[in-house]
């Protein structure tokens, strides 16, 4: 079998593994269904895990895709990890990331940083169905890791531990836990270290769980604190080197920042749906919502940012495979935007549903346990803010050297579903990307000639990219750090657009006639219109593309697809749409 066959073929068993989980949690409608809405609902009312869905999840062996195939697992590509993460949270996101996610996020630095017996201890606990918990987090500072307190000292060959660790998913039920701990007392980023232990390798009393601590969304997550005193942990714990816990942290996240935006595909696709239906079922003044001018248009726009986040977030996980050292800035550029697009997507939906958008029971009140459960999800890992901290110092030398001058980035890149090398955990990196082949699908798609919307919108965002690249190129010292003023974070906003829309350019134009015309027209309409200005499109154009787009999201919805560029059919009847 060639290497291409073979890469083919995982992608494909990928697809397989979403398909089938489809499959096993059936027809979300149906009221018998254990794994269905109204039993996530009634789990969500109750502040708990739902129960059946984690049953499911161990059947299924959801953790064998978080585990790389060399150790045992299904873990190869990126993307397919998302696909499959992207039906659980689609169901329930509590469940995402309380069953799986939040292992996830844990494991990859141990297959980032960990040596080889690390690795395989790992593997066989989440094979086993077990949890992993990522003790990062400290009330007191937050993402903030230069400023961690948690302590880890040497001590007679091994490390005692002191300290608080707060708000960490499935702390208490976790059998192993990746802790952040402060090793040297200096400043810097080498003062910090990562160390794997075990519950059992821990003496009790020195261990306290505090208190659960309660949220208004991921109501079922179980979120944990844990107080260490002098704790003894073996010297095998430390992953990595003694100092490399930020290093290792930043490799890390490049993949997991990656995921966490396709995965919110999911719960942004439910929402969506659930607006269709609403909108074509509810009966007012005589005829329905959805003969509304204004309800069609505002579920066209939020289908667009739908897929203007599935292109971009499609680009950044094989990204992540061809070109790991640009994710420096793309994986944190994608997770900002994403947000912000999924976030105003959903306060968007909510004006169609009205007072049904906030009801806990009857047959749309899965949309405000999506609304709650992602506004969480959106923030949590990295805040939006700390994203654009770690894009604003790349911005001045990435004007000065790449933009109006790289190419754009090789055409594998946007090829979405198409093969892909393992996951490059070795190469991953957390230095200087040495270009910017996204931005450059701008200025390759202007310079060509090009008639009617498409040729406007990237005559457009050339004016645009020109612009920004005059403006970031004069940043100073003082326009880079933390402190810099609000102009200068909304440059770092203005280029995670740019990267969105170059990345829907060369998503379609790889795609061909897989995609259609008029979802790429309103994803570019909605990502210019947050760089203000005047419209690309004309009234009549614009009107014509949200019709078009909302007839589409219908059809999907009529057919049992999935609302994403893939388009697959889904599993058991989600909604009547009469």
């Amino acid at each position: 079998m060639s290497e291409r066959s073979e890469l083919i073929d995982q992608e494909q068993d990928g697809h397989r593994s979403a398909e089938r989980l489809d499959a096993l949690f059936g027809d979300p409608r149906d009221a018998a269904n254990p794994v269905g809405h109204a039993h996530a609902l009634a789990a969500d009312e109750r502040q708990e895990m739902h129960a059946e869905g984690e049953r499911l999840l161990d059947g299924f062996g959801l953790n064998a895709e978080f585990v790389p195939a060399a150790l045992g697992g299904r873990l190869r590509r990126a993307d397919t990890l998302a696909e499959v993460l992207r039906t659980v949270w689609r169901r329930d996101p509590s469940l995402g990331l309380g069953y799986g996610f939040a292992s996830f996020i844990a494991s990859v630095n141990i297959w980032t940083g960990g040596d080889r017996e690390q690795q395989r201890r790992t593997a066989d606990l989440l094979l086993a169905n077990r949890r992993i918990a990522a003790a990062f987090h400290e009330l007191a500072h937050g993402n903030d890791f230069a400023r961690a307190g948690f302590t880890a000292r040497a001590a007679d060959g091994g490390w005692l531990l002191s300290g608080r660790k707060e708000i960490v998913t499935n702390l208490r039920r976790a059998e192993a836990m990746v802790l952040f701990a402060r090793t040297d007392d200096r400043a810097g980023s080498r003062s910090h270290s990562q160390f794997l232990v075990t519950r059992d390798e821990l003496p009790a009393n020195r261990v306290l769980d505090l208190p659960r601590f309660p949220s208004s969304g991921m109501r079922g997550v179980q979120l944990g604190g844990i107080r260490f005193t002098d704790c003894p942990a073996p010297g095998h714990a430390l992953i990595g080197g003694v100092g490399q816990g930020i290093e290792i942290a930043l490799r890390s996240y490049q993949v997991t920042r990656a995921v966490l935006p396709a995965m919110s595909v999911g719960p942004f696709d439910t929402a969506l749906r659930t607006a269709v239906e609403f909108a074509l079922e509810r009966r007012l003044y005589g005829g329905t919502a959805a003969d509304i001018p204004y309800v069609r248009a505002t579920i066209a726009r939020a289908y667009a940012d739908l897929l203007a986040v599935d292109a971009f977030a499609g680009v950044g996980l094989r990204t992540l495979h061809l070109d790991p050292g640009a994710m420096a800035v793309y994986a944190p550029a994608a997770k900002y935007l994403t947000s912000r697009l999924v976030l105003d997507g959903f306060e968007d939906l909510r004006s169609v549903l009205g007072a049904a958008g906030y009801l806990r029971e009857g047959p749309y009140a899965i949309f405000q346990k999506m609304a709650r459960d992602i506004a969480p999800a959106a923030f949590a890992h990295v805040s939006r803010a700390a994203c654009l901290v770690m894009i604003l110092p790349q911005l001045p030398r990435l004007a000065r050297r790449s933009w109006l001058v790289d190419g754009a980035a090789a055409k594998e890149v946007f090829d979405l579903g198409g093969p892909l090398p393992d996951l490059p955990f070795d190469r991953l990196a957390a230095g200087l990307p040495r270009g910017d082949g996204l931005i450059g699908v701008i200025t390759e798609a202007a310079a060509r000639p090009q008639s009617g919307p498409v040729g406007r919108f990237a005559a457009r965002l050339e004016a645009e990219l020109r612009d920004l690249r005059e403006r970031c190129a004069a940043l100073g010292p003082a326009g880079i750090t933390i402190d810099a003023p609000p102009q200068a974070f909304a440059l770092a906003d203005r280029y995670t657009v740019l990267l969105a829309a170059a990345s829907a350019l060369a998503v379609w134009a790889q795609g061909g006639e897989q995609y259609p015309r008029e979802a790429l027209l309103g994803v570019l309409d909605r990502l210019t219109g947050r760089l203000g200005g005047e419209s690309v499109l004309t009234p009549a154009e614009r009107e014509d593309v949200e019709q078009r787009l909302f007839d589409l999201a219908v059809r999907r919805c009529r057919e049992h697809r999935l609302l994403d560029l893939t388009a697959r059919p889904i599993a058991g009847r989600e909604g009547n749409h009469r």
